[in-house]
């Protein structure tokens, strides 16, 4: 619950710039200590680390109208199987373990199957001891089987680098199983890559509903801005070129981090301008460690070492 003087302050504060910016345009929309940048293909945040947009959390209605007003604009479209293209030109690359969270892969495969104006591929790597998501996903769907022993914690980056080498498309998504994205996505993510781009994070606003249910009637529980994982756009050759995911990074955190350190020794489009919906499910347990979270504590070490030679050491030119 919000506090007198929170509700207070975003009344004095930030209320009419919210309303302003709402109207004549809702990426524009942030906290008032924040800076943005403002071009043609979006809004890039002037900040490092991600922040929950205070205005939807002291005044949730806030949170909601701005959802709706960002996906009028952006529609999602769901599909049930997924087009087989012989040419791909995006492929969708999703990671996963287990039954627990397949409702939200198979909802986030249905926005996918709902692309348009860009030709398509969804590629479901699942690293697990059995295969156990693959009965259950939809027509279209491409699925590759990592084995790997129950004890051993899920490693995102394994996932992602799997996925990358069975690919055909020259344009990468790198995607969470939870993050439902609107129908023109895929096209969005073509268009910087033609633009010249090897790399880019196009989510403006990621909206954490607190349901699997993806309905306009309720407001999130947050907005969230400056994501640096959940939907990664690459240029295929430039995923390779900078060494792909760094796979020492086990268990949560850390591993988005530094592969956008390494990224950005290429050319990069962080405005965005896409909002994506991140369906509910509990918070990996290490979340709570923080920097104490063995991955995130790798990452700390590795920040210290420059991107070229974490490229060098991936791609196996350093010891």
């Amino acid at each position: 619950m919000s506090t007198f003087r929170e509700k207070a302050g975003a009344l004095f504060h930030d209320w009419l710039p919210f309303e302003l910016r709402l109207r004549r345009g809702w990426t524009r929309i942030c906290n008032r200590d924040e800076r943005v940048d403002i071009d043609a293909s979006g809004v890039r945040c002037d900040w490092r680390w991600t922040s929950d947009l205070h205005i939807a959390r002291v005044f949730p209605p806030a949170g909601l109208r701005l959802m709706r007003t960002a996906f009028a604009q952006w529609p999602i479209a769901f599909a049930d199987d997924v087009p087989r293209h012989e040419r791909p030109r995006v492929s969708f690359i999703i990671g996963h373990r287990g039954l627990e969270r397949l409702p939200h892969l198979l909802k986030t495969i249905r926005s996918i199957a709902g692309q348009r104006d860009a030709a398509v591929e969804c590629i479901v790597v699942e690293q697990a001891e059995a295969q156990q998501a693959r009965e259950h996903l939809p027509a279209g769907v491409r699925y590759v089987h990592t084995p790997v022993p129950v004890s051993l914690p899920y490693c995102r980056s394994s996932a992602f680098n799997a996925g990358a080498h069975h690919a055909r498309g020259d344009v990468l998504i790198l995607h969470d199983n939870d993050i439902v994205v609107p129908r023109d996505y895929a096209a969005a993510a073509a268009n910087s890559i033609d633009a010249g781009c090897d790399f880019a994070n196009l989510i403006r606003f990621l909206f954490y509903l607190r349901s699997t249910d993806v309905t306009f009637d309720a407001p999130p529980e947050r907005v969230v801005q400056n994501t640096q994982g959940g939907s990664i756009v690459a240029c295929r050759n430039a995923y390779f070129d900078i060494g792909g995911y760094d796979e020492g990074f086990i268990g949560w955190g850390g591993e988005d981090n530094d592969f956008w350190d390494r990224a950005a020794t290429r050319s990069v489009q962080r405005h965005g301008s896409v909002p994506m919906i991140h369906l509910q499910h509990p918070p990996q347990p290490e979340k709570a460690l923080g920097d104490a979270a063995p991955a995130v504590a790798r990452y700390r070490e590795l920040e210290t070492i420059s991107p070229a030679e974490r490229i060098a050491r991936l791609k196996g030119s350093l010891p």
